[in-house]
């Protein structure tokens, strides 16, 4: 047998693209498919630095996207005479593929604003949803999920929210998780009590349900009131449901703090005993006492590595994480869901037993208290009260200052009573160099752990975390350029096919021949994030173009129009 000819190599390679799902000529949004008449390119994109997210250095090159993917690279330049409804100098700046957002909130935003323009402004094509409390499924012990999609059938569903999604119309792609959290409170609603045989097998049914409509894996939260109900083995059973229909397990874990070994060892027992990958949500050490030992959680993930269960995580750029005021409180004072924790924050016995439990902790609890090094290190995001505006993008100790002599405590207690339950906070709770160590991990990736957002319209409001507008552009300007954690070529391949290998998102992360053109462009010496804790809602700068399936989302650094976005579904979809 003879050496094959490049021909029939790109013959084998595009054979393997459509058997692997990414299929060439498929129609897509943004163009017409091959061999249909007019120019060759609906866009093509010249005078690159391409970083193809491998983690190979970059090259000069040229990219014509057409019918939604990429269908020709020039190393450097494609052929001469080859035409395109547009071409795009970048003058020398990178092109990669589109980053994907390991993890974001942004689920029912993206169904009152599709453009989603904190997201596509920082380069982000794909959002991953559905961190233990999924859109989708419902039951009637559940509150309506959405007021965009209410006395809708598809409200019951993630199959039907997906669906939504796409007929409304979005800029970016879309794939979500199924929540453990999501599906238990589906069976069990705020009941405390364990779960019978009947009602576990429930649950399977709902994941099950779940992954055969497109979810990528099952995900959880184990600190929320839910959370805490699931046992390891009640986890193991509901992960082995999505292991059968390929998908992964990805987790907020227990503890960030003192019990963070202990949760890593509960992750790795998940990962063995249902067969499955694991990923951890926003890896850290969230708790100053502790601040140092990142290197020891990198040691114990990658001895299980070495053993042979898949596991990996993902962070943000930042040492202040996001969850809400409550959370502050003992789990006891939680159970029973928003109703009964208000009731006991009336009670002044049960206050007092806060307090003790608040100050001392407790054995397995993670206390975001104790966690923070004092009340300037919670930072109040958003608020229901007009008369607590001025507390937005405020830490606590302003609203401390406005009450001189009660107790802090007392304070944190009527706040969170005047609010009705719910105050989103940061809580500064990490060390940069911690978040340095956990950057440079091969196996962690980026995500944001935000939300689709704005400084006018619909999505804005409040003083969100920064990280809903600056998390790949940090990464970046500041760990890429200004600090040498990383290279570019590694970053780019932690923002993209680190992030679709690990969801089995085929066809999209690598800048390849046939491949989605999902792509942004960025200048690598100017490419910075600007949002701050202070004023978060400002976009980065030094990202011009970001394309969606061969389509323009932003275009010389303004939104466009376009909602090309597609819903992307898991390899049990049926």
């Amino acid at each position: 047998m003879g050496v094959p000819t490049l021909k029939e190599l790109r013959q084998v390679f595009l054979l393997s693209l459509t058997l692997c799902g990414g299929l060439v000529a498929s129609k897509m949004p943004g163009g017409e498919p091959p061999g249909t008449g007019g120019p060759e390119f609906d866009l093509l994109v010249v005078n690159a630095r391409i970083v193809d997210g491998t983690g190979n250095p970059w090259y000069r090159g040229e990219v014509g996207i057409r019918g939604g993917r990429i269908e020709a690279i020039g190393k450097p330049r494609l052929p001469a005479g080859r035409d395109a409804r547009r071409v795009l100098d970048v003058g020398g700046a990178v092109l990669a593929p589109g980053f994907i957002d390991a993890h974001s909130h942004s689920d029912y935003r993206l169904l009152t604003d599709g453009s989603a323009p904190s997201k596509v402004r920082q380069g982000v094509t794909t959002e991953v949803l559905g961190e233990s409390h999924s859109p989708g499924p419902y039951s009637d012990r559940l509150p309506p999920p959405s007021a965009a999609l209410s006395g809708s059938k598809r409200a019951r569903t993630l199959g039907g929210f997906l669906e939504a999604v796409e007929e409304r119309g979005v800029a970016v792609n879309v794939c979500s998780y199924v929540g453990s959290g999501q599906v238990w409170e589906c069976v069990m609603g705020e009941r405390e009590d364990a779960p019978s045989e009947k009602e576990l097998q429930e649950m399977e049914r709902l994941v099950a349900e779940a992954m055969a409509e497109g979810a990528m894996g099952l995900s959880s939260s184990l600190l929320t009131r839910s959370g805490r109900l699931q046992t390891t083995a009640h986890l193991v059973r509901l992960a082995k449901v999505a292991a059968r229909a390929g998908g992964i397990y990805a987790v907020h874990m227990r503890s960030e703090g003192e019990e963070v070994l202990q949760s890593i060892d509960e992750m790795v027992e998940i990962g063995k005993q249902a067969d499955i990958p694991v990923e951890i949500f926003h890896l850290k050490i969230a708790d100053h006492r502790l601040w140092g030992r990142m290197a020891e959680v990198g040691r114990r993930i990658e001895s299980a590595r070495a053993r042979g269960v898949e596991i990996a995580a993902n962070q943000y750029p930042y040492t202040a994480g996001m969850n809400d005021l409550s959370v502050m409180l003992p789990p006891w004072a939680l159970a029973g869901g928003n109703a009964a924790m208000l009731e006991r924050l009336r009670d002044p016995a049960a206050r007092a037993r806060m307090k003790v439990d608040i100050r001392d902790g407790l054995p397995g609890w993670y206390s975001h208290f104790r966690a923070v090094k004092g009340w300037n290190g919670v930072l109040i995001s958003f608020v229901r009260r007009e008369a607590h505006r001025k507390y937005e993008g405020k830490t606590f100790d302003k609203v401390l200052a406005d009450r001189p002599g009660a107790d802090p405590l007392e304070i944190l207690f009527e706040f969170i009573l005047e609010e009705g339950g719910s105050v989103p906070a940061c809580f500064f709770h990490m060390s940069e160099d911690d978040v340095r160590t956990a950057m440079a991990f091969p196996w962690v990736s980026i995500g944001s752990d935000g939300s689709a957002a704005s400084p006018e319209g619909p999505l804005s409001g409040g003083s969100p975390h920064p990280r809903w507008y600056g998390t790949f552009p940090r990464v970046l300007g500041t760990y890429v350029r200004e600090l040498k954690v990383l290279t570019l070529e590694d970053a780019v391949r932690k923002m993209t096919s680190a992030n679709a290998l690990k969801l089995g998102l085929r066809d999209r992360g690598l800048v390849a021949q046939g491949m989605a053109a999902d792509l942004v462009v960025f200048q690598p010496d100017r490419v910075a994030d600007r949002a701050t804790f202070e004023s978060p809602h400002r976009y980065p700068e030094g990202i011009p173009y970001v394309i969606v399936n061969g389509r323009l989302v932003v275009d010389g650094d303004t939104v466009t129009d376009a909602r090309p976005g597609r819903a992307l579904r898991g390899p049990g979809y049926r």
